[in-house]
């Protein structure tokens, strides 16, 4: 085991040598990258899903509930941050015929409908086969 954890160690630090080594080229216009994520997800996104998650908790009692507002949560930030390239600027590589000529934020606002949509009507049919559940319990008391 100890064999295959060195070998797998090794393709890995090798991997990671020759990725640096193809970035090195392009280290001044990537740094502000490399560095400007973390910086933006730890002064931003961290603490405001943070607070999300806190206002969440104390707002949904039932731990259903929260698990699929907390997933769609999850899949809207995933979709927002997928689109934000597409919406902030034009795209800076030659045109792929079928892909600039697409309502970039329509698109968006159709894949967030739907998934809450589909979010709601889960929680609507959890509500109903709870109140079932509910009066049939009452009635055989």
């Amino acid at each position: 085991m100890r064999t295959v954890r060195l070998l797998l160690f090794v393709v890995g630090a090798a991997a990671t040598a020759y990725g640096g080594w193809l970035l090195l080229p392009q280290f001044g216009t990537a740094l502000p990258w490399l560095i400007g994520g973390p910086v933006l997800h730890d002064v931003l996104v961290a603490p405001l899903v943070g607070l999300v998650g806190l206002a969440l908790g104390r707002l949904v009692t039932n731990r259903f509930r929260l698990a699929w507002i907390a997933a769609g949560l999850t899949a809207s930030a995933t979709l927002l941050l997928i689109a934000v390239p597409l919406l902030w600027r034009p795209p800076s590589a030659p045109p792929n015929p079928g892909l600039p000529d697409r309502d970039y934020p329509l698109g968006l606002a159709v894949g967030l409908a739907v998934l809450w949509a589909a979010i709601v009507i889960v929680l609507v049919v959890a509500t109903i086969v709870d109140r079932r559940v509910a009066h049939r319990r009452a009635d055989r008391r």
